[in-house]
């Protein structure tokens, strides 16, 4: 098995990863205009140089035809359920124009508008590209190996859970998985945007379609194609997509009042000029006119593709927000709450420490760390995991356990071996839901009502939690038989997230764990957190979030547990960390930080707010076109030409300037916006900073 690592490195025979999109004429809405458009400029000299209208004349009848069928056939279905599309009265004022003998200026009209409409349907395919050009990243072979120690060339969406992959140097890495063996520098810069090669050694996770480097990696897959993490975020930003925010929702119902309003006052453009002793001529192409530069093309489009364009940048960087709704409340958020374990640390505690009540002897600690990995054994939570491991690692065969029932946060409940184990938090299982402190714990025990093991176990945990250990009480038929203590590394970006947190909401987040107030404080310290709540149960945590809501607050919620998964859905806006957050937290969250990049939480609201942004620059972009066009077309005359010139332009220079933030360059000005956040956050006095955090 070890010599297929050291195979001599051999060519890839993948071809690198192209960019998928869309080809222009691959959509109808382009070839439809793309007729109508050689047809017009082939009628439109013929007419300028007065030929006779039998050249021209059916050659603008086929522009009007190929530009003009589809959006009339869709405002005619919205017609009949009741709805008035704007798309339509484009194409009625066209045909009025040519009623009254402009035909010239009608099939200028629908062929810019058919153009405007191919532009559009080119700027959505372009958004979706940029997504599920992903899949283009992952090779179409792997290479697997064999029981044997044979290698067989596979496709890599036939690879299963628990397959061994060999990755040569220069190969792109065919699933999402963990290297058993070899090291090598990976460019995972098409996923995470890191822009250099990360190391990656025995135990390390590495991304389908990301490039290995000089090394060769033997990997087991651990995620099926149609769960890693490329497919996981193009699945969830196209159903994203499909979502629309409040402002386009409020947008569009006001378009029907709107458009109806407009046909009225069409028409009293038309009548009243008539009452005057106006000619119908000069009436009809007027009230034309008013018809299309006052239609709100402009103004529909003015929402979704700032946020659509920001969902898919995010999608791109490993952040999958699951609506344009939520793309929307992330940039409202002025106030966060952060879980502790598995969100500002890594969520990969280690026990390090067994306290068996009992004495201390080799024989008392196996069997204490025996019993608690049995029991612990079909829990989910992180520290159970730590157990499992710690005694997986000393060697202990696990005994089956059964009856298992989990409490959030306080703790599992099993028999094992015919004796009930309980394992959970020390606060809990002592004495039962008081505020959470062991130092009470340590004092209460001392009273003559409290059981003398119960008097060891609580001064065993409060010795663990004063040397920054998480502690986890075990027990057995009802009697505390020992203290596990458990440590987490803090992530390395958890410092800086939360003072970028803090610079973009004015505020300093708050920590809402249900650890032990000794563990939780001294992180906190760490990281800059002073509002600290420990203890807490998951309605505690709802509480503590519902107390800011009820002072206007604007919540953004952060964890990744079960026990987190009950704040998660009564915040504002709730985000999980992907890698190890449990289902029902990925499940109710907003949003998923697929590759547990906590730095990415303040980027995204950075950029939520430039959506945001954007939406207000479209809508005043659209406001003032057709403030001014409507106004120059009752005040003085305005040409039909240049009316269909500055309504369709004004909405093609909407919908571009949503799709700036597609580029790369969106993500990295967010970045730096979140950063100088940080930066502003640190420069607050401490007194001011406490003062927030307190209110």
């Amino acid at each position: 098995m070890a010599s297929t690592l050291t195979t001599p490195a051999r060519p890839s025979t993948e071809p690198p990863a192209v960019r998928r999109r869309t080809r222009v004429l691959a959509l109808p809405e382009a070839r439809w205009a793309l007729a109508a458009l050689v047809l017009f400029l082939i009628g439109l000299p013929l007419d300028l140089l007065g030929a006779p209208a039998w050249t021209w004349g059916p050659l603008f009848a086929a522009a009007y035809l190929t530009g003009g069928w589809e959006p009339a056939w869709e405002g005619l279905k919205a017609l009949k359920d009741k709805t008035l599309d704007v798309d339509l009265l484009m194409v009625v004022a066209a045909l009025g124009a040519a009623a009254i003998g402009q035909v010239l200026d009608g099939a200028l009209l629908i062929v810019i508008f058919a153009t405007s409409g191919a532009l559009e349907a080119v700027a959505t395919a372009r958004t979706a590209d940029s997504v599920r050009g992903l899949l283009d990243l992952a090779p179409t072979t792997a290479t697997r190996l064999l029981d044997d120690g044979a290698e067989e060339t596979v496709a890599t969406g036939d690879l299963v859970v628990g397959d061994v992959v060999v990755i040569r140097p220069g190969e792109r890495i065919g699933a999402d998985g963990r290297v058993l063996d070899g090291a090598s520098e990976v460019d995972q810069a098409t996923i995470t945007g890191e822009p250099l090669p990360v190391v990656k050694e025995t135990g390390d996770e590495v991304f389908a379609g990301t490039l290995n480097g000089t090394g060769a990696l033997r990997v087991e897959v651990e995620r099926d194609a149609s769960d890693s993490v490329i497919a996981r975020i193009v699945r969830m930003v196209e159903e994203a997509s499909a979502t629309k925010a409040p402002t386009q929702l409020f947008i569009e119902k006001v378009e029907q009042r709107y458009s109806l309003g407009m046909v009225v006052a069409t028409l009293a453009v038309f009548f009243v000029p008539l009452a005057f002793g106006a000619g119908p001529t000069d009436a009809l192409l007027r009230a034309m006119t008013f018809m299309i530069v006052a239609s709100p093309c402009a103004v529909v489009l003015a929402t979704m593709p700032p946020l659509l364009s920001a969902l898919a940048n995010a999608g791109r960087h490993g952040v999958l927000v699951k609506s344009a709704v939520v793309m929307e409340r992330l940039g409202q958020v002025d106030a966060v709450a952060l879980d502790k374990t598995g969100t500002l640390t890594e969520g990969t505690p280690r026990v390090t420490a067994v306290r068996p009540c009992a004495g201390g002897s080799d024989a008392d600690e196996n069997r204490l760390l025996a019993l608690a990995a049995a029991a612990e054994y079909s829990s989910e939570h992180p520290l159970a995991r730590a157990v499992v491991l710690a005694a997986l690692a000393r060697g202990h065969q696990l005994l089956p356990a059964e009856d298992f029932s989990s409490t959030p946060g306080v703790g599992v409940t099993a028999t094992v071996g015919g004796d009930t184990v309980e394992v959970g938090a020390p606060s809990r299982l002592l004495h039962g839901a008081d505020d959470g402190r062991v130092a009470d714990d340590v004092r209460v025990a001392r009273a003559a009502t409290v059981p003398p093991a119960a008097t060891v176990a609580a001064s065993l945990a409060a010795e663990l939690e004063a040397d920054g250990h998480t502690a986890v009480l075990v027990k057995v038929n009802g009697k505390p038989v020992g203290v596990l203590g458990i440590t987490d590394r803090l992530r390395p970006d958890a410092a800086a997230t939360v003072a970028a947190l803090t610079g973009l909401t004015g505020t300093a987040p708050t920590l809402l764990t249900g650890d032990n107030p000794r563990a939780a404080a001294r992180l906190a310290a760490d990281v800059g957190i002073t509002d600290v709540r420990a203890g807490l149960l998951p309605q505690d945590k709802v509480a503590a979030v519902q107390e800011q809501e009820r002072a206007g607050r604007k919540v953004l919620v952060i964890g990744d547990g079960v026990n987190d998964a009950p704040a998660l859905a009564a915040a504002h806006t709730g985000v999980a960390m992907g890698r190890a957050g449990s289902d029902l937290a990925l499940e109710t969250a907003d949003a998923v930080i697929v590759r547990d990049e906590l730095a990415t939480v303040p980027t995204v609201v950075a950029l939520s707010r430039r959506a945001r942004g954007l939406v207000v620059q479209n809508l005043v972009i659209a406001g003032v076109f057709i403030t001014g066009l409507v106004l120059w077309d009752l005040v003085g005359t305005l040409p039909l030409p240049l009316g269909v010139l500055g309504h369709e332009g004004s909405t093609v220079l909407v919908g571009l300037n949503g799709l700036r933030l597609l580029r790369e360059a969106a993500w990295q000005r967010a970045a730096e916006t979140a950063t100088a956040g940080s930066a502003c956050a640190e420069s607050l006095p401490a007194e001011t900073a406490s003062a927030e955090a307190a209110s």
